[in-house]
């Protein structure tokens, strides 16, 4: 019985230590939750953002708002598609693009009013405007017509999955959105999920990559990624911590560990009295 409540002992002494250890390194700290940590990497208080990303070119399944005006108004009615939707502005709702707005084929074409199919793919905003206005200056207009056409992409669409409050997928009618207001507008990351390695999967003619980037480092602001385009995947890896299932906060893990020195303390005392 002695030998048998020695070695017990020796158990239960390990067992405190392992536990112990496991307080130390599965507790969810700042630094794994505050966004945008200055960890030496940014040159001055003034960072410099990479504002002048390179500009989206559309891909197949986007959804384009075209408008044109000139100044017979009656004439230009033809080549914008009406919504039964409006706003408190008299505008379209911006929901109902789905249904009016210009959709990419499989062949990067649009079917524009009048005009027929349009190549479109690869194309920025920018673009897609100056070629809809030539074409309606060859085939329909005159100069004299002064015509003005607006394009842009109806809504920013993108998906969030993993450790995320809302996962599925999102729309923000904003042209630029990053990927902190992106995160934001899907309810957060978890408290469990790892904001230094989050993942983008991003859509290239060729087909995807995935790319890397640390939310939790300031540096991130300057990474081509920090804005994220249409159709992006943005995933959310769990802490290794969360794995170890000892607690995401330290008293959780505390709260874990007095349990089982309960129960251990409960059979030592148990198997004593034998």
């Amino acid at each position: 019985m002695a030998n048998l409540l020695t070695y017990m002992l020796k158990q239960f002494v390990i067992l405190i230590f392992a536990l112990v250890s496991i307080c130390n390194i599965s507790c969810i700290t700042n630094k794994d939750v505050v966004y945008l940590q200055d960890k030496g990497t940014a040159v001055s208080d003034s960072l410099q953002i990479q504002a002048l990303a390179k500009p989206y070119r559309v891909q197949i399944n986007d959804i384009l708002s075209i408008n044109v005006k000139a100044l017979d108004k009656e004439l230009v009615d033809i080549f914008n598609p009406t919504s039964g939707g409006t706003n408190g502005n008299n505008q379209r709702n911006q929901e109902s693009l789905y249904f009016t707005g210009f959709t990419v084929d499989l062949h990067g074409n649009i079917k524009f009013p009048i005009l027929g199919d349009i190549n479109v793919l690869g194309f920025t905003v920018k673009e897609i405007e100056a070629k809809v206005k030539r074409e309606l200056l060859q085939q329909y207009f005159k100069e004299t017509a002064q015509i003005f056409v607006t394009v842009k992409l109806a809504g920013l669409k993108y998906t969030t999955v993993g450790e995320i409050s809302t996962k599925g997928v999102q729309v923000i009618y904003q042209d630029r959105v990053n990927i902190i207001e992106a995160i934001a507008n899907a309810g957060d990351i978890m408290q469990t999920g790892d904001r230094a390695d989050v993942l983008i999967v991003r859509q290239y003619p060729n087909g995807q990559k995935i790319h890397h980037i640390d939310l939790t480092d300031i540096a991130a602001m300057k990474s081509e990624f920090y804005y994220i385009q249409p159709n992006d995947i943005i995933m959310v890896k769990p802490l290794k911590r969360k794995a170890l299932g000892a607690g995401e906060t330290a008293t959780e893990t505390l709260t874990t560990i007095a349990s089982i020195f309960s129960v251990l303390v409960s059979t030592y005392f148990l198997v004593k009295n034998l």
